[in-house]
Order: structure tokens, then sequence, then C-alpha cells
């Protein structure tokens, strides 16, 4: 930055007559600039020698950090985040406002800026020239491909240095950072939750509007996020791919294999703070709680009756219903509880044991015979010792 004499800035006032047209407000404000430290300092730049000043230096300090200042000075005031553009502070508020100018004609998807609808246009022109050459699978951008790179070779470049986990990309740092910081900038206008990411919140919304997008080709069921369609369609498949490796069992969820890992390790992570118990799954520890509490939140919708669990307020439906979806394969006689039925077969059992058709009865009623003449002979033995114990009582003399 250079500066000049009283007569040298007289010259640069006249040509910024000129400038005005392109550059008012920054040719007014460093003229004025140049004008006050001119005022205020006498002692010119050395053209000979190329060596400033000491106040040279200090103002053109001050010229950088205004600069700096000027380039951060847009700042959200629903999150607090500073950008260096006015543009892309526009663009950011739209995140809070979900607004979407930008919408496909072809499919009527919309978009917060003019960037995420072109590169989504250009999946109805099918143009994807980038290839992975270890899976084929192609992408619109090279920046898409090298982050589906990262997938083969295991690379994960950005690092948390709070509890240090990896990722893939940038932007999932940055928004698994929310997790240690607390900070949710994603807020829902209907129930005021906070969400940590944008997809979060638009998941949840389907909560209010009742959308399902994502349904069962089998049972025709619908769901608000594709990971539970995914979830549910191993009931149909039956596929088990989460494995305990203790026994063997397999689990459809990841989460419930999770679960099930406690029944070996005996962890039980979920304790009630009125009396000390613990439990291995937070429902129990759900199911427990309304003991002290005294809450039963399920009612029959027909009698008024309660109870603190939902499975007993299943069971006591199907009173209402006639329901009995528990048979005895020998009698035919039907109970509402599994339970029910498993103490009516001890019934059939006792009685089966009593039966001539069973081929172990004679040497059942030989057996009882045996404790029957034991158990005689034992009575015996006890009265005939009783009676010499009596004998031998010496008599008092009179």
């Amino acid at each position: 930055m250079l500066f000049f004499h009283k007569s040298e800035m007289e010259l640069i006032k006249v040509e910024s007559v000129h400038l005005t047209d392109l550059q008012p407000v920054r040719v007014k404000e460093e003229t004025q600039q140049h004008t006050g430290w001119e005022e205020n300092h006498q002692e010119p730049h050395n053209f000979i020698n190329g060596e400033k000043s000491v106040a040279s230096s200090h103002t053109d300090k001050n010229f950088s950090q205004k600069r700096t200042l000027v380039k951060t000075s847009f700042t959200c005031d629903q999150c607090g985040k500073s950008f260096m553009r006015k543009g892309v502070l526009n663009d950011h508020m739209r995140i809070h406002t979900r607004e979407k100018p930008f919408t496909c004609l072809q499919c009527g998807k919309s978009f917060t800026n003019k960037g995420n609808l072109k590169l989504h246009m250009g999946t109805h022109m099918r143009e994807k020239p980038y290839r992975c050459d270890q899976c084929g699978k192609s992408f619109i951008r090279q920046g898409f491909l090298s982050y589906h790179m990262r997938i083969h070779t295991g690379e994960k470049p950005y690092l948390c240095d709070q509890c240090g986990r990896r990722f893939t990309r940038r932007r999932l740092l940055n928004e698994h950072m929310r997790s240690h910081t607390g900070e949710k900038p994603y807020m829902c206008s209907q129930c005021g939750k906070g969400f940590s990411r944008s997809e979060n919140l638009k998941i949840h919304l389907r909560i209010h509007t009742g959308e399902k997008p994502f349904r069962c080709d089998q049972c025709g069921k619908n769901f608000i996020r594709k990971r539970l369609l995914s979830d549910h369609m191993r009931s149909h498949t039956g596929e088990k791919p989460h494995v305990c490796v203790e026994c063997g069992k397999g689990f459809s969820l990841k989460e419930n294999l999770k679960c099930h890992m406690r029944i070996h390790t005996g962890e039980k992570p979920y304790r009630c703070d009125e009396c000390g118990k613990s439990f291995q799954f937070k429902g129990k520890l759900n199911h427990h709680l309304r003991i002290h509490t005294g809450a039963k939140p399920f009612t029959c919708n027909q009698c008024g009756k309660s109870y603190t669990q939902p499975d007993s307020l299943t069971y006591h439906l199907r009173s209402h219903a006639g329901i009995k979806p528990f048979k005895c394969n020998q009698c035919g006689k039907a109970f509402i509880l599994a339970s029910h039925l498993k103490k009516h077969m001890k019934a059939h059992s006792r009685r089966l044991e009593d039966s001539p058709q069973n081929p172990h009865w004679r040497k059942t009623l030989q057996v009882l015979a045996l404790r029957q003449e034991f158990q005689s002979v034992r009575t015996a033995e006890h009265t005939r010792a009783s009676s010499q114990r009596r004998e031998t009582v010496p008599v008092p003399f009179m």
C-alpha cells in the first residue's frame, strides 16, 4: 500500500471521480482513510530504499484487520455461523426456513440452491461419466467418485479430536462434532424439537405429516425410513445376518444382537433410581418403574381396566374378542395365554402316567407297591420302637 503527499492526494481525488461508477464506496472510503492518515502523520514513504515507517506498518495492519472483518461479517442469527459472502449466507438461511426455490421440472423435487439442482438434473439425463474401476458404479462428479473410492480403500482421513472416530468426508465429521457440542441447528416448526442433521429433521417431519414413502411390496406395510423397510424385509426373507459368536443365534437387527449379548456378559446397564435394581433392557426398566409410580397407561377401551404393560392389555382384549390362539393338540381345548395351555398339558401328563395305555404303566404300579410296602415297614418299626421306650420308663416311688 502506497501513501503520497498532499499534492499527490489531490491527483488521486481527481482520478477517483472517474472510478465512482465502478467502485464508489471503496474509493471514497480509501480516499478518506488516506486523507485522515496524512493529516495525522506527516512521515511519507521512503521510495528510495523501499522502507516504510512504523506508523505505515501499523496502518497496513489496521487495513488488513478491516478486510478480514468484512469477509466474516455475515453471520446467521439462527445458529451463529459466519460466512464470507452474503450470497452464501442467503443459501444457508434456507436450511432454517426450509425454503427450496429451485425445482426440477421433470420430477418436481426442490433444492435450496441452483448448484444442487444442476447436479440432480444429471440423474435424469443419465450423464455419469465417472466410473469406479472396483465395482462399476458411476457418478456425475469426480468428487463423488473420490468419496466412493474410500469405501474400497478404507481411507478415513477426517479424525475427530474428541473421541478418535474417523470419517470419509468432512461433512460427516462436522455433523458428528455436534454430538460433542450438543448443537442442534435444525428445529422442527411443529413441536420445537432440534436435530443435528437436516436429514433427521426431514424424517422427523413425516411423523407430523403422516408420510410413509417406503412401502413393502410383500405385505403393503409402509415406513418413514428406508432402513426400517430394509429391516422389515428380513421378516419375509428370514435373513438373520447378525450372529452371536457365543451361541450362534441369529438376529435380523444389529440392535437385537447387541441386547442379546448382555445375556452372555451379564451386563445390566439400566438401573432403577428408586430401589437400585438393574435390568438388561430399557423396556424392562420402564415396566419396573411403574411399580413405584403406580402408573397403568394401557387401558381397555371396552371395560376401562388398566394395565402396566402392553402385553397384559393384549391378553385382556382377547377375552372380549373371544380369541384363544393356544390350542391343546390332545383334547382341542383352547386358551388365551400360553401359560394356561402349559398348565393344562401337565394334567394330561399326570393322567397318562395312571393310564393302562402307558407303556410303563406296569412298572409304575410296581414302584408304587414297593413304596407303600416300604412305608408300612417304617411305620411298624416306628410303632414298635415307641412302645419299647414306654416300657423302659421307670415308675416313680410313691
